[in-house]
């Protein structure tokens, strides 16, 4: 059994479809059981399960063999962000999955330390940290941003004008990579024991953000140059915004670390690893297919 935490989410999903494919006994825990069974059918088994609290993860986990984390709370506001579900709530799935004797996959971010800038890279880090100590055998996997999220942004602010909304400069080339590659990535390392111990970084595409908005546009047929939001208004935004609204203060943080340029943390890496490829223009013709 394989539990996957956070598998109805934007990677998890296609990191279930992908084990199920091969044949594997899947179980999904999710806080929003409803919206998981509607993903799945019977094809797996789904549970009621928040990261966030250590009570009831026991019992979900009770018989896995691995245990995928594949939850982020860098959306959530007030109780539910980074430290809440990223950090104490990866602490929380791990500590269940080594008294059950699974191993734990954790998808982690590519860059994190202890002093980043946004506190997702560091919840992911320290959480990185507490697995590598816990005993239970590991493999983490630290991808960089999603394409298909942000073109998804780009594509939500163009609007009806066609013209995305770049947050700062968009010259500060960026690795990006599909959400697919990076499920083949954890699918693997969630099923081939030559993985474990592993820090898997999922190499990207270097993109700006200003030719990522390009593509998009000449993929959908717009015209016009981009419209761009300013550090100083980034920067300001991340501080008077955070009292009221936690999420929107995060997201400009990390947009103005993204526009700007954060050292990235060395780390061990794998052998090369055996997955598609897909580049932006893979995913542009997938999306607009669609």
């Amino acid at each position: 059994m394989i539990v996957v935490a956070g598998g109805s989410g934007l990677l998890g999903r296609h990191v279930v479809a992908a084990l199920i494919g091969q044949g594997e006994k899947v179980r999904v825990l999710s806080r929003d059981t409803e919206h998981a069974r509607a993903l799945f059918d019977d094809r797996v088994e789904v549970v009621h399960g928040d990261v966030r609290r250590r009570d009831g993860l026991d019992d979900a986990i009770v018989d896995a063999e691995m245990v995928v984390s594949a939850v982020h709370g860098f959306l959530g506001g007030r109780g539910a962000g980074p430290a809440e579900v990223d950090d104490r709530g990866n602490a929380h799935l791990v500590e269940a999955a080594a008294a059950a004797g699974a191993g734990v996959v954790l998808v982690s971010a590519s860059g994190g330390s202890a002093d980043h800038p946004v506190d997702l890279f560091r919840a992911k880090f320290a959480a990185e940290k507490y697995l590598r100590g816990i005993g239970t055998p590991w493999v983490i996997v630290r991808p960089p941003a999603y394409l298909e999220t942000w073109l998804g942004v780009l594509s939500k602010t163009a609007g009806a004008s066609g013209r995305p909304l770049v947050f700062g400069r968009g010259v500060q080339p960026i690795p990006f990579v599909s959400v697919l590659d990076v499920a083949a990535v954890v699918t693997r390392a969630t099923t081939d024991p030559s993985d474990r111990g592993r820090v898997i970084e999922v190499s990207g595409e270097s993109i700006t953000m200003n030719d990522l908005a390009r593509a998009l546009q000449d993929a959908r047929g717009w015209s016009g140059p981009a419209r761009h939001v300013p550090r100083p208004l980034l920067r300001a935004l991340s501080v008077v915004a955070a009292p009221l609204s936690p999420a929107f203060a995060r997201q400009n943080r990390a947009a103005l670390a993204m526009d700007t340029g954060v050292p990235r943390a060395e780390a061990p890496v794998a052998g090369p690893i055996d997955v598609p490829h897909r580049t932006l223009g893979d995913v542009l013709a997938g999306s607009t297919a669609a």
